[in-house]
């Protein structure tokens, strides 16, 4: 492995670390926002603030449109993991208690893992498939640990479940595209898709933002800036150069990074469920990044899903 090879997988992990990081601190401002914001409102108003912020970026960088053949990756993985996921999830979270919500959104990245080798032909190495499942179950128990103890409903479940498929599609849609066009482009104009199906929540959104307080509003322009405009284009740029499955199962590590978050912020001092749970996450993270000793020819990294591009 050459030197600007090296430098290329550490820039991606950086991007990855990026990305989850903001990811869970989506969580303290979702608390926040979600109290004065109705979902579809709370989704607009952050893909609003998320798309302003790249569409100035692409401005200044002098991006310009898409190629044609990046479209369908774009407009799927806009409508999908901007738009719709985005919505449901914030409906679908008001409906169950953590531990639900834990069990059936994380099921996403199972589901990437899966759609990424039946469409997109990406290897399964044991590695990664055992590494997933730890995390899984570390994920759940996380879920379990922070449950308030609420009741949850049938329609909770199924936003939580079409929540979780959409993020795997989108994912899966958004990796081709990338081959396509730039990472700055593929993020922007996947949010301004995200951001048009939206539109009929905008009624909702300038009546919910004349009550709220301003903290929730605020709160919501963080969510659009950073783990929305930042962290989607980190996301892509780690996602341009690894497999869909392993970036999925990076983001495993966002429960146990939100468990130290919320004590850190919110003060929240986390259980020994919890703590073991946050655990399991970061450990099947580093199982499933990791990569067997000594063996490092092209062939074998391939294998592994690691992306061997000079």
């Amino acid at each position: 492995m050459n030197t600007a090879t090296s430098r290329t997988g550490l820039l991606a992990a950086g991007a990855a670390v990026v990305t989850v990081v903001l990811w869970a601190s989506a969580f303290v401002s979702i608390r926040s926002a979600g109290a004065a914001y109705a979902p579809g409102a709370l989704a607009l108003g952050r893909l609003a603030a998320g798309s302003v912020t790249l569409g100035v970026l692409c401005l200044l960088r002098r991006e310009g449109w898409p190629p044609r053949a990046a479209w369908p990756g774009i407009a799927l993985s806009g409508l999908l993991w901007f738009g719709v996921y985005m919505v449901v999830l914030n409906w679908g979270e008001q409906q169950v208690d953590a531990g639900t919500a834990a069990l059936v959104v994380n099921i996403g990245p199972l589901l990437i893992a899966l759609l990424g080798v039946r469409l997109l032909g990406d290897p399964m190495p044991p590695r990664l498939l055992a590494g997933m499942a730890v995390s899984f179950a570390g994920a759940v128990a996380v879920g379990l640990s922070m449950s308030g103890g609420g009741g949850s409903s049938v329609l909770g479940v199924v936003l939580c479940l079409v929540a979780a498929i959409a993020y795997a599609a989108g994912v899966v849609a958004q990796k081709p595209a990338l081959g396509r066009a730039s990472v700055l482009q593929v993020t922007t104009f996947g949010c301004l898709t995200g951001t048009v199906l939206c539109l009929p929540f905008t009624g909702q959104l300038i009546r919910d933002a004349a009550d709220a307080p301003l903290s929730a509003t605020l709160n919501m322009i963080y969510l659009g800036v950073f783990p929305t405009a930042l962290a989607f284009t980190t996301w892509a740029y780690a996602l341009a150069r690894t497999t869909v499955s392993r970036m999925g199962a990076t983001t495993y590590a966002v429960p146990a990074l939100v468990v130290l978050m919320s004590w850190l912020a919110l003060g929240e001092v986390p259980g020994a469920l919890t703590l073991v749970g946050g655990a399991l996450c970061l450990a099947g993270v580093a199982v499933s990044r990791s990569r067997p000793p000594r063996d490092t020819t092209a062939a074998a990294r391939r294998s592994e899903g690691v992306d061997v591009r000079e």
